[in-house]
């Protein structure tokens, strides 16, 4: 069975390198992804988020703006989280792709379609407010 997908996208006022580099810093999650952790760790070679322990897996750094993600919660099953950064001129757009999990409701998705969307506004907010 496949599951629906929802592309959730933010343009944001800043160059897609700058984004890129921001966006890919574990330490910066609780700045602008508080849907995803308020709080996040570095335990030895690894990244924790939240107060469960969820380990926080991102491709590693690259020159494609490829920012795709998996979390771990201790003892569920792993999420994939596809996510890019893409130049448009000296402005970027950040697009994440919203997965369906198994089990999920209508009204479940659409909270973690929200969540993620204002995570996104959130992301914008910080660099644009942030300048050169």
């Amino acid at each position: 069975m496949t599951s629906a997908s929802r592309y959730l996208s933010e343009r944001i006022d800043r160059p897609a390198d700058t984004v890129y580099a921001f966006a890919a810093d574990p330490a910066n999650l609780p700045r602008w992804a508080s849907g995803l952790a308020t709080t996040v760790t570095r335990e030895d070679d690894r990244w924790v988020i939240g107060d469960d322990g969820a380990e926080l897996i991102f491709t590693p750094r690259n020159d494609l703006g490829v920012l795709d993600h998996w979390v771990r919660p201790p003892g569920g099953a792993e999420v994939y989280a596809p996510m890019r950064v893409i130049p448009d001129g000296d402005r970027s757009e950040i697009m994440f792709t919203l997965r369906r999990l198994p089990d999920m409701t209508d009204e479940d998705f659409d909270r973690d379609a929200e969540s993620v969307q204002a995570d996104l506004a959130r992301l914008k907010q910080v660099l644009e407010a942030a300048g050169d």
